[in-house]
């Protein structure tokens, strides 16, 4: 999804906050690494700005193999994350947080250095996945993991702990986390947080520490069941009769189970989940799926991209929301988006709770509604997806009031959704 303007005004964007990746036409004078950032809509508090390498050696003077990229705005340093996505040894993006006012223009000075920016910060966005060791702690974090086909649930009447902490990858920031489980449920939950620092490491090491009552750092805020939770996935798509039929992304069908960290804060965390050999359906071959998850500071979601292949040509993805607790579901259409939202005392602590799916007009097929019985996906509001031949992208946003006032009503959490829109307008690039 990348809108063009004329050359050195252009701009591309991922999705709905207004993640901004610059990209450049013709060639430019080298050497200058000034940045010009215009921002012409709303305040945007957390504006994550990401800059390919490939772009960066066309502006940045010096920018030779084992450099790395220091960001100064009016000679204030920022904290500036190098990430290497394709695990070739050389970061391959750099990303930083940029506090917006409306009607702003920011002007940032890039140059290489040996090392980065030495910059005392605090962590804004963390993943981690661990394994329990024999004498119940639990190991280092892994880099990448994998389990069977039909890793089963944990037992907890037969054994206090889960094999893997919190029974799975969790990702959080400074406002928000989630996990998910690693086994035949694969469903996704929500951690609602009353504090910025990052907690899932200590969060299910001790099972005197109930997470699922309130602590000092928040708690498990999600009852999840049988439904799509917080933002798991499915397939919809035709049985062997010809009838639609909704199939989770789940059970022993799903068949094996891979995770593979990428990026891990300070600005960003970003992860895969891969199913290499999902049977959806007796009447369909196996279906590859690769789901990547990011989360960056100052936000209240994470966003996922979906990548399939091997799929039926008229099937469609979907996401959904649980809606146990909640008596009705409702939506926006504006400004080239669409969301599904739902607002009530939902959590778990029995207070407020909004949960939403966003995503883009062009990827948008429709709403569906689950049976709350005899169905593989119960209880569930649901956003249906169009397959593309590149990624299927939402994001999924949880506001729990006891995080901020802002989700204290219906009408303020709906109000928040649509400033969330509105910046998705993206910010504009140019280089001087």
């Amino acid at each position: 999804m990348i809108k063009h303007r004329s050359c050195f005004q252009q701009t591309a964007f991922v999705l709905l906050i207004g993640t901004t990746t610059l990209f450049s036409c013709g060639e430019p004078a080298k050497g200058t690494g000034q940045l010009v950032i215009d921002n012409t809509t709303i305040d945007r508090p957390a504006q994550l700005v990401v800059l390919k390498r490939t772009e960066l050696i066309n502006q940045v003077d010096s920018l030779t193999p084992g450099k790395y990229m220091v960001a100064t705005d009016a000679g204030r340093p920022l904290v500036v994350q190098h990430d290497d996505l394709d695990g070739d040894g050389a970061w391959d993006e750099i990303a930083f947080l940029l506090p917006l006012k409306s009607g702003e223009q920011k002007t940032l000075q890039l140059t290489a250095s040996d090392a980065p920016a030495t910059i005392k910060a605090a962590v804004l966005a963390h993943v981690r996945h661990k394994r329990k060791n024999a004498d119940n702690s639990f190991g280092d974090d892994l880099a990448k993991d994998s389990v069977p086909a039909g890793q089963p649930a944990t037992d907890f009447s037969k054994q206090p702990l889960p094999p893997f902490l919190t029974e799975g990858p969790a990702w959080e920031n400074d406002k928000v986390g989630f996990r998910i489980y690693f086994d035949v449920r694969n469903g996704k939950d929500i951690w609602g947080k009353t504090t910025p620092r990052m907690v899932l490491d200590e969060v299910g090491v001790d099972t005197a520490n109930n997470y699922h009552a309130k602590a000092d750092w928040g708690m498990d805020v999600l009852k999840v069941g049988k439904s799509l939770g917080a933002g798991s996935l499915a397939l919809l798509l035709k049985d062997a009769t010809g009838k639609d039929t909704l199939v989770r992304l789940g059970g022993i069908n799903m068949g094996p189970i891979q995770y593979e960290k990428l990026a891990d804060g300070p600005v960003r965390a970003i992860f895969r989940m891969k199913y290499p050999a999902w049977k959806a359906i007796d009447s369909t071959k196996p279906i590859a799926i690769t789901e990547e998850i990011s989360i960056w500071g100052g936000q209240y979601c994470y966003e996922s991209k979906v990548y399939l292949s091997g799929a039926p040509a008229d099937a469609r993805l979907v996401t959904g929301i649980v809606n146990l607790h909640s008596k009705e579901s409702a939506t926006i259409d504006t400004a080239g988006y669409k969301a599904l939202y739902t607002y009530d005392a939902q959590s778990e602590n029995k207070d407020n709770l909004g949960m939403a799916i966003l995503t883009a007009n062009d990827l948008f097929d429709s709403y569906l509604t689950t049976p709350n019985s005899n169905t593989d996906v119960q209880n569930t509001y649901a956003v249906v997806l169009k397959l593309r031949e590149d990624a299927a992208t939402f994001r999924f946003y949880a506001g729990w009031q006891p995080s901020d006032e802002q989700f204290a009503t219906a009408t303020t959490f709906r109000s928040f959704l649509t400033q969330e829109i509105i910046r998705g307008t993206p910010v504009k690039l140019s280089w001087k």
